[in-house]
C-alpha cells in the first residue's frame, strides 16, 4: 500500500463528549497545518461516550429546546453537534468510530458519498464476518437488521476534504433503552437493536475492536498501526488527557431516569 498508515486508538473508558470533539478539532487543526509538507497522520478514534444525545448541525435551539430539557432530565448529556443528521444517542455498549482521514490522499480525491458508502460497508461487513449477521438493505443511511431495526449510524462531516465525526453501532444492550426515548435519526418507525439483541447472547465491546479495525484498512485500503502515545506528539499528548479526564469523571448514569 503506497498511503501511509492509519494511526488507531481505542479508548478503554467513556468519554464524555463535548472534550472528545475538542479532541478531533485539534486533530483537524494539526492536519491542515502539516499537510503542505505530506507529514499530517490520517487518525481512527474508537471509542464508547458517556450517556448523551446529540442533534444535528441544522437543527436550532428553538426548534429543539424542550426534546433538550426532556433528555437532560433523563440523566444525559445533550450536546449540538456539527455532524450531518438529526437527533441520535450516544453511550456506554456502543462502539463510535471517529475516522480523521484526509481523502485527497486518494486519486482521484475520494467524494463525501463513496466515503460514506465505505464507512457503511466497513459495519455490514464487520457484522457478516464476526457474527454472521446479514444486514437488512434501506434506503436510509446506516445499517439496519431489518426495515424498523437499525443497528448502526453514520453522520460524517467533511471541511477541506478532511473527516470528523463518524458511526456508531449498538454492542450490547445498554444503549437500547436510552434509544427508547427518541425518534432516532428522524425516523418514527425505526427502533435501536444490537448485536446483543440479534445473537441473544452477551457480547463484549472491547471483542469488536480488532475486527473493525481490519475491517476498515482493507475497506480504505490502508495498513493500520496501533497508536504509540509517547512517539506521536501532540495528539498522543491530548490522547492522554482525554483519558484523564473521563476517569476523573468518574460512573455514569446507566439507565434513563424518568422524573416527575
Amino acid at each position: 500500500m503506497s498511503l501511509p498508515p492509519i494511526l488507531y486508538h481505542h479508548f478503554l473508558r467513556p468519554l464524555p463528549y463535548t472534550p472528545t470533539w475538542n479532541l478531533q478539532e485539534r486533530i483537524h487543526q494539526l492536519q491542515l497545518a502539516l499537510r503542505h509538507s505530506s507529514s499530517h497522520p490520517d487518525v481512527l478514534l474508537l471509542l464508547e461516550h458517556r450517556p448523551t444525545y446529540t442533534s444535528g448541525r441544522r437543527q436550532t435551539e428553538p426548534d429543539i429546546h424542550d426534546e433538550r430539557l426532556r433528555l437532560e432530565n433523563l440523566g444525559a448529556d445533550f450536546v449540538p453537534a456539527t455532524r450531518g443528521g438529526q437527533l441520535t444517542y450516544h453511550g456506554p455498549g456502543q462502539i463510535v468510530g471517529y475516522p480523521l482521514l484526509d481523502l485527497s490522499r486518494y486519486t482521484p480525491t475520494m467524494g463525501a458519498r463513496d466515503y460514506v458508502c465505505r464507512i457503511q460497508k466497513i459495519l455490514q461487513r464487520h457484522l457478516r464476518d464476526a457474527h454472521g449477521i446479514v444486514h437488512s438493505p434501506s434506503e436510509h443511511t446506516g445499517v439496519f437488521l431489518d426495515p424498523t431495526t437499525k443497528i448502526a449510524s453514520i453522520g460524517v462531516q467533511v471541511r477541506h476534504r478532511l473527516t470528523s465525526h463518524g458511526f456508531a453501532i449498538n454492542v450490547t444492550h445498554e444503549p437500547l433503552p436510552w434509544f427508547d426515548k427518541i425518534v432516532a435519526c428522524g425516523l418514527d418507525d425505526v427502533r435501536a437493536g444490537s448485536i446483543a439483541s440479534k445473537l441473544g447472547r452477551r457480547v463484549d465491546v472491547g471483542g469488536e475492536i480488532p475486527g473493525l479495525v481490519q475491517q476498515f484498512g482493507d475497506i480504505f485500503e490502508r495498513n493500520m498501526v496501533k497508536m504509540d502515545m509517547e512517539n506521536t506528539g501532540e495528539i498522543g499528548k491530548a490522547i492522554l488527557q482525554l483519558e484523564k479526564e473521563a476517569e476523573a469523571a468518574g460512573d455514569w448514569q446507566v439507565e434513563p431516569q424518568e422524573h416527575k
